[in-house]
């Protein structure tokens, strides 16, 4: 019972994981503009994996695609590659993880089958869930460079330049929660692993002869005797196959004339 809770809650858990990856890709709000020394501001910037958006104070919103993939960074390009490659696990991992449940049967499906499935589909969780977090750490690790470089490019001279920095967006931490999620929603399918695999024992079947005569048994009632009977009833036989025996050696039997 405790695997099958185990199974169940990994497989929900991977779920919301795989979920969550799936929605902060698509999210726009990766990167946001800081409006720390300009709080009051007409336009509102920020940016996705996939299109960059802009934000007027009379609410019209207006976003365009990135229609170039050479022109952008490289570090950007390998964010969109891990959170692809997150979702694709993911999503293997969902289907391979619907099948191999305790609690849905299919055909003769075996124990060890399904064991080895739901440990497949935990490492794939695994795998997805650390993917999404690299890609999302190593995003915010751009916008903490470019942050503290548009920082430094503001305050250099006697004239202070205003440049449009970008911080952290709530996409960045959707991505964290759903690929810690999804890293131990893997995990808990992986002990739900051991649990499913059929114990096997270490010990061997031997077979043990009796030294002695073999003794055989008969279910037959049990009848008391001295022990001696079937040597008295041989030497009767013995005497008597002495007596109706001829001189030349052949057995002869009995005949009327042999009592007148």
């Amino acid at each position: 019972m405790s695997v099958t809770i185990c199974q169940v809650l990994g497989f929900v858990v991977s779920v919301l994981g795989v979920g969550g990856i799936i929605a902060a890709t698509g999210m726009d709000m990766w990167s946001t503009q800081d409006l720390y020394n300009n709080p009051v501001t007409a336009v509102y910037n920020y940016q996705g994996l996939w299109r960059t958006c802009v934000r007027e104070s009379s609410g019209f919103t207006e976003c365009r695609s990135y229609f170039t993939i050479l022109g952008l960074p490289a570090m950007f390009q390998a964010v969109r590659a891990l959170m692809i490659v997150g979702i694709v696990l993911g999503a293997i991992g969902l289907l391979v993880s619907i099948f191999a449940l305790k609690c849905i049967r299919i055909g003769n499906m075996e124990d060890s089958a399904k064991a080895n499935m739901t440990l497949t589909s935990g490492i794939m969780f695994i795998v997805a869930g650390l993917c999404a977090i690299a890609g999302v750490s190593v995003f915010a690790n751009m916008l903490v460079t470019n942050f503290w470089m548009s920082t430094a490019n503001m305050y250099q001279g006697s004239m202070q330049t205003i440049q449009t920095r970008y911080t952290f967006g709530s996409a960045l931490f959707v991505g964290w929660v759903a690929g810690g999620l999804s890293l131990v929603g893997g995990v808990m399918m992986c002990i739900a692993c051991r649990g499913l695999v059929p114990e096997e024992t270490n010990y061997k079947a031997v077979s043990y002869n009796a030294s002695g005569r073999n003794i055989s048994y008969k279910t037959a009632p049990y009848k008391a005797g001295t022990g001696y009977e079937s040597e008295a009833k041989s030497k009767k036989v013995s005497a008597y196959d002495d007596t109706v025996r001829s001189d030349d050696g052949k057995r002869s039997y009995p005949s009327k004339y042999d009592y007148v």
